[in-house]
């Protein structure tokens, strides 16, 4: 064991994990459970404003977070050798990581580039930006800055292998929960390609062994039910760019609502 001092790895890695946390956090309760808002909800031309390539967007998100998650799971591994004893360094370094990801979310996204807002269906966003920041942002950074900068306990403790254990496991727990569908759900979200046009995309939902429920006007984004033991490989085969049900798209489309 090491100090955290004398090798900054452990420490990056475990900000990198808290800045993956965030976003499983923020991409779980706002785009999927609360549904505030889509990740470029704010983004000007009507190509983009489609709901269509509002979905596709949120789910490229989600993999984007992953990939955050990838890297510091490959830093924590990397850093094995140098694991400090001193858990609480190492987990003020998540905290640190969390709040960045809050601080990063809120200046950059909605304030810098005004891609989208905390809640973009509000008189004043401004309000939901700054309540969200303290609320989210503020204490996992104070209490990160307190961890980092104690004084380890004499010995230099002996919690830093269990806590850069309990990060990795909490990751990995995060990825599968941001891509569950709602419980009960047997209907799902299937985004089709543009030039597919209604009548392939429908006829990809039967020939996948779907049940078509909804539509929209273009046919481009579908509720299909699978109960009946419908093919997500298939959808994909024939045509569909993201399946709510599916794993890999971060379960974006599985939470969204349909509202009339």
């Amino acid at each position: 064991m090491t100090d955290t001092r004398s090798s900054p790895r452990p420490l990056l890695a475990a900000g990198v994990l808290g800045f993956a946390l965030g976003g499983f956090f923020d991409g779980i309760l706002l785009h999927q459970v609360l549904q505030w808002h889509h990740f470029l909800s704010l983004v000007p031309g009507e190509a983009l404003r489609d709901i269509r390539m509002q979905i596709l967007a949120d789910g490229y998100f989600h993999v984007a977070v992953y990939l955050i998650a990838a890297l510091g799971l490959w830093l924590l591994w990397r850093a094995r050798r140098n694991m400090p004893g001193d858990g609480g360094r190492l987990l003020g370094g998540a905290l640190l990581g969390f709040a960045a990801w809050q601080v990063v979310d809120v200046v950059v996204f909605h304030w810098i580039v005004g891609i989208h807002r905390v809640r973009v269906d509000v008189p004043d966003p401004l309000i939901w930006d700054i309540g969200w920041l303290v609320a989210t942002g503020l204490p996992p950074l104070a209490a990160g800055l307190w961890l980092a900068r104690r004084t380890p306990p004499p010995g230099g403790g002996r919690h830093g292998t269990a806590v850069a254990a309990s990060l990795a496991l909490l990751v990995l727990a995060s990825a599968p929960v941001a891509a569950l569908p709602p419980a009960g759900m047997t209907t799902t979200l299937v985004l089709f390609r543009q030039d597919l046009g209604p009548d392939a995309a429908f006829a990809a939902a039967v020939a996948a062994g779907g049940r078509v429920a909804w539509s929209d006007p273009s046919g481009g984004l579908m509720a299909v039910d699978l109960r009946d033991g419908g093919s997500v490989l298939e959808l994909y085969r024939r045509g569909a760019l993201l399946v709510g049900s599916a794993t890999a798209t971060g379960g974006c489309l599985g939470w969204t609502r349909m509202r009339s």
